[in-house]
């Protein structure tokens, strides 16, 4: 089904896709003219693929739940803050913020993402193709960040337990952040994030690992094991 913005009203479209009609059993849709539109595709809860023809503003695919989305262009700010599962693909750049929050999914992003790509992260998975601005993974609590270019100022400031991969180079890293061994497991790991955005040409054994020093807050040894 093909979702035109010039000729439905954002709203509209929205509670199309938040209460799909199961009877019709409609779950691919293609939504073009974007032109940049705010919360396009939040707060999505059914399994159906949506394919973004353009740009989107802030808090695309904020929420998300099952959806997969396809955003053919950049993303303003926050796109797939607080997603819980699904999966969204930019196929351009991403604002800041993005990921911010989010509890689970996969976000990918085939450009840059710019500033606290990943801030307060709860468990999902983030590849990015280019590279990432200043304080990334910022207060991130749980998932992956892999970023496959360099990464800005700060990285990791005041980090959980998310691990953070990065194949270029660091301007900085943030407090309690620090480098980590890459062992088998996380080598395994992060081969599997590499195939599922369709990487072919990195080798996960060339990137670097950060992780939480485990000095900014009550570290339980029972965790030991896990991280």
């Amino acid at each position: 089904m093909e979702l035109d913005l010039k000729k439905l009203k954002l709203r509209l479209i929205n509670e199309t896709l938040q209460n799909l009609d199961r009877k019709k059993n409609e779950r691919d849709f293609k939504i073009i003219n974007p032109e940049g539109s705010h919360a396009l595709c939040a707060g999505l809860t059914e399994d159906m693929n949506i394919n973004i023809k353009g740009h989107v503003g802030y808090y695309c695919g904020g929420m998300n739940q099952k959806a997969h989305i396809t955003i053919e262009g950049n993303a303003g700010t926050g796109v797939a803050e607080n997603m819980m599962s699904g999966k969204i693909h930019v196929k351009g750049n991403a604002s800041q913020s993005a990921g911010a929050t989010a509890h689970g999914g996969l976000l990918i992003i085939d450009g840059d993402a710019s500033s606290r790509c990943g801030i307060s992260m709860k468990g999902i998975d983030i590849v990015v193709k280019g590279s990432v601005g200043h304080m990334s993974g910022f207060m991130s609590q749980s998932g992956n960040l892999i970023v496959c270019g360099d990464a800005g100022e700060a990285l990791g400031d005041s980090l959980y337990e998310t691990n953070i991969y990065i194949k270029g180079k660091v301007k900085s890293l943030g407090a309690d952040c620090v480098e980590k061994k890459m062992d088998k497991y996380h080598i395994k790991k992060l081969k599997k994030y590499l195939k599922e955005a369709n990487i072919k040409d990195l080798k996960a054994e060339n990137f670097k690992r950060y992780g939480s020093a485990r000095k900014l807050y009550n570290f339980k040894i029972d965790n030991l094991s896990s991280y």
